[in-house]
């Protein structure tokens, strides 16, 4: 039994008013600005969104958590702002790239890319095995494992096909600029499960900031 469905994604940047609109382009979404200095992109559904959230903090490390997304050429995405870091070869499927801000995500070129074209959400690991188990509980789907990655697919609410686990020799260091959020009837069952409150809703949020098992922050909003 699931004890948190998915709600959307967040992605931390210096300056949301550039790595919104090259989101908005590569993702094919639509980014609205809030006039303040932040935005959201939205898709089709609630559960599309990703809020790009304004920090004071550069880029230090690897992003723990990145986004795979289908793209049509290398070309396309390097017009629009982002670097090639290290080519597709061998088995390797996928090239990998930086966005504006120098952010990782993966490119999976296709010649008639999908209309989603967010692919996957991986997330680097101390414990693959153990952080995709926790979460396969918390979302209630199991676990499917691969050669070197475990993941979980169809998670209910998430428009993405498949939230990755991969073991990395790097610890988490700083606050993960990508998180995604969650929506429970209570946050009593994830605390139970193992997660930790950071902070409770109070007089400037409305939500709970969460981390799981390895510290990868997260928000869980009640109903």
């Amino acid at each position: 039994m699931a004890i948190a469905r998915f709600k959307d994604l967040c992605l931390d940047a210096v300056d949301p008013a550039r790595l919104g609109p090259f989101y908005a382009a590569v993702l094919g979404r639509t980014w609205e600005a809030d006039g303040e200095g932040e935005g959201v992109l939205r898709g089709p559904t609630p559960q599309h969104t990703i809020w790009i959230n304004r920090v004071a903090e550069e880029k230090t490390v690897k992003h723990r958590v990145h986004l795979d997304v289908f793209a049509r050429d290398l070309a396309g995405l390097t017009a629009l702002g982002a670097a090639v870091l290290a080519p597709q070869h061998g088995d390797r499927t996928w090239t990998l790239m930086a966005d504006p801000e120098g952010g990782e995500f993966d490119a999976f070129l296709r010649a008639g890319p999908p209309a989603e074209r967010l692919h996957g959400l991986e997330v680097d690991c101390a414990d693959a095995e153990a952080q995709a188990s926790w979460w396969g509980e918390v979302y209630g789907v199991e676990v499917t494992r691969y050669d070197g990655w475990l993941a979980l697919a169809g998670v209910p609410g998430m428009p993405i096909d498949a939230m990755d686990f991969a073991d990395v020799p790097e610890p988490k260091r700083v606050k993960n600029r990508i998180h995604w959020d969650v929506t429970v009837p209570d946050v009593a069952p994830l605390v139970a499960a193992g997660a930790t409150v950071l902070r409770k809703p109070d007089d400037e949020v409305r939500w709970y900031v969460l981390a799981d098992p390895e510290g990868n922050e997260f928000c869980a909003f009640t109903r």
